[in-house]
């Protein structure tokens, strides 16, 4: 199987819905032209033309509200949002509108609408273009979020967001648009709110989030040395969340580690954790432990930025620390 970067399997992804629907449209800041801040769109500007690639202001809210009228209308936009961070410019056309539209008007209103986004350290962006707020939309009635951590689920999580009759927020990291993996060359779907056991355990079920997959796998060879088999979980998908994989998972292991990147306090693990403690305690054979960043902005500096996120090394010892 051929292998793509992260980067263009989400190019290829809309690519392929914009090839199959016409009324697919990308709009955002610096999509056209430029092929988008992370190059992410580059060449859709030459193939499809500035009436379906558009390169809008620098407004967040004015890109999030064409995007919502839009869909109201009948087409299936995907609004990029160059950070996550500036989704609270756009949090009234998110929250208060695209996520209450259907309901509000008793299912008569449809909103086919994707808004793409980034978030995550690791490029010494600086305290206003590194968080991850994943959780803020997870709260949400209304909202799917997606936040894929490999090519391939990236590729076919997009496709299914743009063909879902509901408004999604597709979470990239920006430090996996490099990373490389298998992507299939025919069309494929993964379908929103169905986990992945990324590696098969016994001892511990390691629950982890985007680019916090990897770091989990690393620590789980490391940890398989020493006679600990971690099972890595990504859900792929936060809301809907698959609650029986992770249930499962804790029943069989007896043991639950959480790990994201946004701070702990108030992020997805204290919902996961709360979940397997309401559907699993009576297999829990230790605490559940969660583990984010610490409660500081992500710093400027890559070494402080590397102290204040979770690593493979606080990982592993964080699985030990319910293990022994």
């Amino acid at each position: 199987m051929r292998h793509l970067t992260y980067r263009e399997a989400v190019r290829e992804a809309m690519r392929e819905e914009m090839l199959a629907d016409e009324n697919v449209i990308l709009l955002g800041e610096d999509v056209g032209r430029y092929g988008g801040a992370f190059k992410v769109s580059q060449g859709l500007w030459d193939e499809f033309g500035e009436e379906r690639v558009i390169d809008t202001p620098l407004s967040e809210a004015a890109i999030a509200g064409a995007a919502v009228g839009a869909a109201l209308t009948g087409m299936r936009p995907i609004a990029e949002i160059m950070y996550i961070d500036f989704m609270t410019i756009a949090m009234d056309q998110i929250v208060n509108q695209a996520a209450k539209m259907k309901y509000m008007f008793g299912g008569k209103a449809v909103l086919p609408v994707v808004f793409r986004t980034q978030e995550g350290g690791g490029k010494s962006n600086g305290a206003q273009h590194s968080q991850c707020l994943e959780a803020w939309f997870m709260h949400v009635p209304g909202i799917r979020v997606v936040i894929p951590s490999t090519p391939y689920d990236a590729k076919g999580l997009l496709k299914s967001s743009i063909r879902e009759d509901n408004p999604v927020v597709f979470i990239e990291h920006k430090m996996l648009y490099g990373v490389k993996g298998p992507v299939p060359e025919n069309d494929y779907l993964v379908p929103l709110g169905r986990a992945e056991v990324k590696r098969e355990g016994r001892d511990v079920t390691l629950v982890a989030i985007s680019m916090m997959v990897h770091k989990a796998l690393k620590a789980a060879e490391a940890l398989s040395r020493e006679g600990i088999e971690a099972e890595v979980i990504d859900p792929r998908t936060l809301a809907p969340l698959d609650e029986d994989s992770i249930i499962n998972s804790v029943k069989k292991t007896g043991r639950l580690v959480i790990v994201h990147e946004a701070c702990k306090r108030g992020g997805v693990g204290g919902e996961i954790a709360s979940i397997a403690a309401e559907e699993a305690f009576d297999y829990l054979d230790a605490p559940i432990k969660r583990l984010g960043a610490l409660e500081v902005p992500i710093p400027y500096a890559p070494h402080l930025a590397s102290a204040v996120v979770p690593d493979e090394e606080r990982i592993v010892a964080a699985v030990k620390e319910v293990c022994r």
